[in-house]
């Protein structure tokens, strides 16, 4: 086995020089950012076997997105896959997970891990399509997936460490609506019950963190028992999970592999701040990354806004990585259309976040920036600062260029206001 020097183990002893740039990206300081990895507070996840941008996510960062692609045994396009990998870097993604299933999935995951970015997988779902069902799944081709996940430059994998009998214990003693809803947690659920064995990925956990730290990846902690809808969100099964999660995220720190924890599905409103207040105590902080939260079951199609919601709300409390949910969650695989509205809501979310995260961070240049120029009815300011411009653009030109926008027009109060107090119009009076 070759020893790797872990950026964690590096950051101990001084300054890596990569993390400079990254340093500059996030408005820290090197020494700064290089403590916080060390404490397991930041990761960026970064397999040396390949060159891509690197990705900050953590404390102190801005919050990132993560999109999903990936075929399905339904729809097997790859080169629909590319096309959406490209759309959602394209419109603001800071790392993609491929999720295939179906198709040559080698082939699949090298066309994504070509594109400059931080990549993730899920190994196990490789696995299963190996082995032909999930009862066929033993540790040696689990392992083994993963080994060759981790030599072909993946950056991070999902791994469903936590699923293991006592979880899966609580299940049966708190039973839930909906059971499990995760894909990777109903397979080691059904590798557990029907090989009757423990989990692979808990029982020789020292073993998979060997091969990880062997290639410095990072893993992230599975929410295999995640809720999946309201009525399960306070069943017992998901913070069973919790705790154990905590113990092998500081099982991960020792020995020098970064890690990031999933979580928590599907919850009311008024439960993220406390469950990401919780996951993140009981895991010294680690990283925490989330689909959602969604928080509500009833709004098919329009997923991807209870999301945003749950989202937005959780990176008040502390969340850091936010997964991409689609229109289409719960429906169908997505196209290209719902990746990049997937994506661009996911993006609002996340700059929502970064809006309370730091201090005043609210008051930040493009904002205010954004509030003058809509003050003087600078149109082309705003659609600039705008997050999506072009998209503002041609809704604002659907009635024609005009000096106001059409719903108000000439009763436009900014308008108004300006013409009552002489303000507005900056740059003519200056001229003048």
């Amino acid at each position: 086995m070759v020893l790797m020097d872990l950026l964690i183990r590096r950051c101990r002893r001084g300054l890596p020089r990569e993390l400079g740039a990254v340093a500059r990206a996030e408005g820290m300081e090197p020494e700064q950012l290089a403590r916080r990895i060390a404490e397991g507070r930041v990761v960026i996840p970064k397999n040396p076997a390949r060159k891509h941008q690197r990705c900050a996510i953590g404390e102190g960062c801005t919050v990132k997105v993560n999109v999903n692609v990936g075929t399905s045994g339904s729809r097997c396009d790859p080169a629909l896959e590319e096309r959406k990998a490209k759309a959602a870097l394209k419109n603001g993604a800071d790392a993609l997970m491929d999720l295939s299933t179906g198709g040559d999935l080698v082939a699949i995951r090298k066309k994504i891990l070509k594109l400059d970015t931080t990549v993730g997988t899920v190994p196990i779902y490789e696995a299963v399509r190996r082995a032909g069902n999930a009862a066929d799944v033993d540790a040696d081709l689990l392992f083994a997936v993963i080994r060759e996940h981790c030599k072909q430059g993946v950056d991070f994998l999902t791994l469903h460490c936590g699923v293991n009998r006592q979880a899966l214990d609580a299940l049966r003693a708190d039973p839930r609506l909906m059971g499990v809803v995760s894909r990777g947690g109903t397979f080691h659920c059904a590798m557990m019950m029907q090989r009757d064995e423990e989990n692979p990925l808990y029982t020789e956990y020292d073993y998979l963190l060997e091969i990880l730290a062997e290639h410095d990846v990072t893993i992230s902690l599975g929410d295999g028992m995640r809720p999946g809808c309201l009525q399960d969100a306070e069943k017992l099964a998901k913070s069973v999970e919790y705790m154990t999660l905590g113990t092998l995220a500081k099982r991960a720190q020792e020995a020098g592999v970064q890690r990031m924890i999933e979580g928590p599905g599907h919850m009311p409103l008024d439960q993220v701040g406390y469950n990401v207040r919780m996951v993140k105590e009981i895991t010294d902080h680690a990283p925490l990354y989330l689909l959602g939260p969604l928080v509500t079951d009833i709004a098919p199609g329009y997923d991807h806004v209870v999301a945003a919601i749950g989202g937005a709300a959780a990176c008040l409390n502390g969340a850091d990585f936010l997964c991409m949910v689609s229109p289409s969650e719960h429906l169908a695989l997505p196209d290209v259309a719902d990746i990049i509205e997937g994506t661009r809501v996911a993006k609002i979310a996340a700059h929502v976040g970064d809006t309370v995260r730091k201090h005043e961070g609210w008051r930040m240049e493009r904002e205010v920036q954004m509030a003058e120029a809509r003050h003087e009815l600078d149109w082309d300011g705003q659609f600039r600062l705008a997050l999506y411009g072009d998209h503002a653009r041609k809704i604002h030109e659907r009635d024609g260029d005009t000096e106001t926008c059409s719903m108000c027009g000439d009763l436009c109060a900014v308008k108004m206001v300006n013409e009552l107090f002489g303000t507005g119009k900056k740059k003519e009076r200056e001229e003048k």
